[in-house]
Order: C-alpha cells, then sequence, then structure tokens
C-alpha cells in the first residue's frame, strides 16, 4: 500500500514539476513569423526526405576531411541562408567575368565566382585583372520549389520584349544552354537550344537542382557526379558527396513552404496594396502565379503570391555592374519575389540590405535605386503623400 501511494505521489510531483517549468519554455513563434518549416500536405516519406534535406542544408559543416575547398567562400548551405532567410554583407559573394551574352571569358581563372577563402596552406582567388564583377547577397529560400513549376507559357505570357503595350516595361526571360546533368522540363519552350532559366540575380540557374549543384560546388568546393570539376586545381575528381545527398536537398528547397502574409486585413495593409498596383509596381513585382503539374502533391497547380515575374527588366545605369550572365544584360536583373521582404531584417542582423547587393538599407532606399523600366514606379512613389507612403511600406512589410 506504501508502494502505492508513494508511486502515485510521484507521478504527481513529476506532473506538476512538468507544468512549472513548462512557464518557462519558449513560446512558439506564430508560423507568419518564420520561414523555414515544410509545405502542408508531405506525405511521412516525403516528411523524411524534407528532414534529411534539412539536416543537410543547414546541420552539415564541412571541413577539409569531408571535402571543404580548398578554396571556398561558406562552410555550410545555412552560413548563408540563416533561417532560410536573406544573406548579409558577410555572406555576400562575388561574380565575376563575363560582360556580354558571348560567354564568360574568365573561367580558366577562376570564374565565375570568387573563392575568397582557402584552407591553411592555400592562397584565396583574386579577382584576375580586367574582369567586371557583382556582388550577389544570398535570397531567402522559402517558396522556390512554386517558382521553379511555373511554366515555361506562362513566363513569356508575362514577357513583352518591345513593350507592345506602351507602359514602359519590356521583361524578358533569360535563355541559356542546359548542363548535361538537366532534364528539361516536358513544358519547356526552348529557343535556339536555350531553355529559359529563373533562379539567381540573373536567373542564370534553371530549376533547383542547377541551383544546387552549382551551390556545393562554387560556394564549398564540393565536387558531385553532376559536377566533378574542383573549383582549386579545374580538374574533374571522385565526387565528394552523394547524389542522395544532392536530392535530399533539392527536396528541401522544392517543399520549404510560401512565406505568410501578415496583418492581411489590416485597414491600412489593404490600402498599401491597392497603392502598390496603382503605381504600376505590380507591372514586374507580380503578385500571383501558378504552378504546373507536380509529382510533389502539395505542389501541384497551385495558386500563390509571390510578387515577381520572373523576368529579366532593365533596372537603369545605377545598377548596372558591368557584369552579366547567359542571355542577361549587364542593367538586366530577374524580378526578386517580394514574399517574406518584412521578416528580411530576422536573418539579416536585424536590418534590411536589399537589391542584388545589399546596398540598400531600407525598403525606400531600395525603391529610389529602382531606375529604368521602373523609373515610373519609382516617380510615381515619390508623388505619394507621406501617409500613402507609409501605407505601401506597411504593405511590403506584411509580406
Amino acid at each position: 500500500m506504501k508502494t502505492k501511494f508513494l508511486i502515485v505521489l510521484y507521478i504527481i510531483f513529476a506532473v506538476a514539476l512538468s507544468q512549472s517549468c513548462s512557464k518557462f519554455e519558449p513560446v512558439a513563434p506564430d508560423e507568419g513569423e518564420i520561414l523555414d518549416g515544410p509545405v502542408e500536405g508531405l506525405s511521412f516519406d516525403q516528411n523524411r526526405q524534407f528532414l534529411a534535406g534539412d539536416v543537410a542544408f543547414n546541420d552539415e559543416i564541412f571541413t577539409s576531411q569531408t571535402g571543404l575547398g580548398s578554396v571556398f567562400v561558406a562552410t555550410s548551405c545555412g552560413s548563408c541562408h540563416a533561417g532560410d532567410g536573406k544573406g548579409t554583407p558577410f555572406t555576400t559573394l562575388t561574380r565575376f567575368g563575363q560582360i556580354d551574352t558571348t560567354g564568360n571569358q574568365f573561367l580558366h581563372l577562376g570564374g565565375p565566382q570568387l573563392q575568397n577563402r582557402a584552407l591553411p596552406g592555400f592562397t584565396p582567388e583574386q579577382l584576375p585583372q580586367g574582369a567586371t564583377f557583382s556582388k550577389f547577397t544570398p535570397p531567402a529560400n522559402t517558396g522556390l520549389g512554386f517558382l521553379e513549376l511555373v511554366s515555361d507559357a506562362d513566363i513569356l505570357a508575362m514577357a513583352d520584349p518591345t513593350d507592345a503595350n506602351g507602359d514602359g516595361i519590356s521583361g524578358v526571360p533569360n535563355y541559356n544552354y542546359l548542363p548535361s546533368f538537366i532534364q528539361p522540363f516536358t513544358s519547356a519552350i526552348p529557343q535556339g537550344g536555350k531553355y529559359i532559366h529563373r533562379f539567381g540575380k540573373k536567373a542564370s540557374a534553371y530549376n533547383l537542382l542547377h541551383q544546387t549543384v552549382n551551390a556545393y560546388n562554387q560556394d564549398i568546393g564540393i565536387t558531385s557526379t553532376f559536377n566533378p570539376k574542383d573549383v582549386y586545381s579545374g580538374n574533374n575528381i571522385d565526387p565528394e558527396i552523394s547524389d542522395q545527398t544532392i536530392h535530399n536537398v533539392v527536396f528541401y528547397l522544392q517543399t520549404l513552404k510560401v512565406p505568410i502574409q501578415r496583418n492581411s486585413n489590416d485597414a491600412e495593409v489593404i490600402k498599401g496594396k491597392n497603392l502598390f498596383t496603382q503605381i504600376q509596381c505590380s507591372s514586374c513585382h507580380t503578385p500571383m502565379l501558378k504552378t504546373g503539374v507536380s509529382n510533389i502533391a502539395p505542389l501541384s497547380n497551385k495558386i500563390f503570391f509571390p510578387y515577381t515575374d520572373l523576368l529579366l527588366h532593365d533596372m537603369g545605369s545605377g545598377l548596372d555592374d558591368g557584369y552579366t550572365e547567359g542571355s542577361a544584360m549587364t542593367y538586366e536583373w530577374r524580378t526578386p519575389p517580394l514574399w517574406g521582404l518584412g521578416l528580411s531584417p530576422k536573418s539579416q542582423g536585424g536590418e534590411y540590405f536589399l537589391m542584388h547587393d545589399g546596398r540598400a538599407k531600407s525598403i525606400e532606399e531600395a525603391i529610389q535605386l529602382h531606375s529604368g523600366e521602373a523609373l515610373q514606379s519609382k516617380n510615381n512613389f515619390n508623388q505619394l503623400s507621406q501617409e500613402n507612403k507609409n501605407a505601401l511600406i506597411k504593405f511590403l512589410k506584411s509580406l
């Protein structure tokens, strides 16, 4: 009897202790306040692959024993994309060597990416004399699987290379050749053997496999069966990462959830959203897109709101870095998605580092750097009353 009493007493004590300790546990963040996490509706096996990709992306830190370098930019994927958000000036990449559509003339000298760090005993790369270059701040990762599934037909429907409608905006896709390890989408619409690319500041990567393989190789110096070229020696070497890990990371990126808009019913946010359209920001930052058919059911035939047209636009001489990729001009940049914009400071040390190279320290400053095809929208913004400007900025921060 005494033993039973002691057991009951122990259970009561354990429950009480658990409840008291729970008061000191941090409150779980609201889903709208974080960027990472899987899309809803994955199967058990898909969730398991998502978690495997999450570990490879965020937890695996490479060393010289596991293939790092000999020259590199980062030691892990997650170090450039904290919480799957934007990077900072400390993680900004340097791309160099191409000045026009004839291709990169500095590939034999380390192009297209500068590996600015090195293992002991090795020398980091230096920019070759005469090479133009640009700084690229790492983008947020969320929702990429949805963007991958926008059809070529839909992208071309948003393009207007001759400005036929006379609105001053003439977005074009970036056409480029595919690497040998990439199979084009069944719905692809090629042009002269080239295919529409959509990822990266200049839309230079075709899909998330292309982007992932390039990142492992150029950012961390990791070879794979897809790209066995060692960035230091220039020779082909044995793979330093498995195909399965590559596929897990690709699946992780494909199935990250879309950013959730906050305060969407707020009157000022609604007002700002209407102003966004009125001053023609939505001409490039297209609010709504849709996916095609996917073998990942939660991504298939979905409407989503990324605020991009995935096209290249002339952004004016102030943003012309003299460097390009693919068929893009030096002054052309792919419209960046605006979803998740309001959460950018969470991964950027509490500050904003916007535009392709992080030079804008606020949303207002980013708007002022718009020119070229975006000049009229910028002028329209500048003509708004301060009250309306505040509403527009509040809307953008809600994304």
